[in-house]
């Protein structure tokens, strides 16, 4: 006759609890319970962002319903006239939008080039001493407060570009804070970049340098390539960043709706008029408060678009690569 093997059995047959599990011993089954409790708070954080999210949604649609009973939502996306606070109102989010666009483009064509090439840099040629010293240096542009952008720009950088470039350019315009705001988002685009760039495989490298490859054609024609769905992250945080920027166009760009693709002119942006309704005297439920509501859904789903692409573009170039 062959024995049976004895059956080992390890805590209760349903094994749905810390006892279920083998964990008899008192500071075993804390450590299981302690473990459930972070992995609730950790849920709870996570979902906490997007209960944040819905609450912000809730309110500026609820608000922008309110306004669009008012005015029409054709007459708000075509009118090129935005006049809330007159008495002959006129509600067109064009010039707005234009302002926020222009400053937002010459932002990120400061911003790419520079915080491109630093990523590079730090990446593949600085030795880690050098790394050590510049980056703290370059993410510290990222600390300094908004405020002190805006006057830079307006006490500083519009008076030097009259001097140089642009003797007729007014003291208001959308080229002076659209070029500090590139400053201010180069840490944001150099940063995610480099952290990118270095998240790419050693063995690319080495491959590339063993079939003769220099170090630029390794960082250029190698590195970037594969790291393209971080860098279009980058592009995305620092175009989302310079779209919603408030301080700097508020003080230097002039606050004046104006419907124009020239940078030199003075414009004004759909955060500058946020803040400018935000600080008058507007009563609550008037047709001008609910403006704001509706000129910040349109930039939130400025955003959203932008994430969108963003999500497709690294999604695309982490299948292709």
């Amino acid at each position: 006759m062959v024995a049976e093997a004895p059956v080992v059995t390890h805590g209760s047959p349903s094994g749905g609890g810390p006892r279920g599990r083998g964990l008899s011993r008192p500071g075993a089954r804390l450590r299981w319970w302690s473990e459930r409790v972070i992995e609730a708070g950790l849920l709870l954080a996570a979902l906490s962002s997007i209960g944040i999210t819905i609450a912000i949604l809730y309110v500026l649609v609820s608000e922008s319903v309110a306004f669009f009973r008012v005015v029409s939502i054709v007459d708000f996306l075509t009118d090129t006239m935005w006049m809330p606070l007159f008495d002959d109102a006129r509600f067109g989010i064009l010039p707005l939008l234009a302002g926020t666009l222009l400053s937002s483009g010459v932002g990120l064509a400061v911003a790419v080039p520079i915080g491109l090439t630093s990523a590079l840099y730090l990446s593949e040629f600085a030795a880690p001493r050098t790394r050590e010293i510049i980056k703290p240096f370059l993410e510290m542009l990222a600390g300094v407060p908004t405020v002190v952008y805006g006057y830079f720009a307006l006490l500083f950088v519009t008076p030097l570009l009259q001097r140089w470039l642009f003797p007729d350019l007014p003291g208001f315009n959308i080229l002076s804070p659209g070029l500090v705001i590139g400053i201010m988002i180069i840490p944001y685009v150099s940063s995610v970049s480099e952290d990118a760039m270095r998240a790419v495989p050693m063995e690319l490298r080495e491959a590339a340098f063993a079939m003769g490859a220099t170090r630029v054609e390794v960082a250029v024609r190698v590195v970037l390539p594969a790291a393209l769905s971080g860098v279009a992250a980058a592009f995305a945080l620092g175009m989302s960043r310079a779209v919603g920027e408030t301080m700097v166009v508020a003080i230097a760009a002039g606050q004046q709706p104006n419907l124009t693709l020239d940078p030199r002119e003075p414009a004004a942006t759909i955060t500058a008029y946020i803040v400018q309704v935000a600080l008058g005297d507007l009563p609550h439920g008037s047709i001008g408060y609910l403006s704001i509501f509706a000129a910040g859904l349109t930039l939130m789903l400025m955003t959203l678009v932008f994430n969108v692409a963003a999500w497709l573009l690294r999604r695309r170039f982490r299948e292709a690569y």
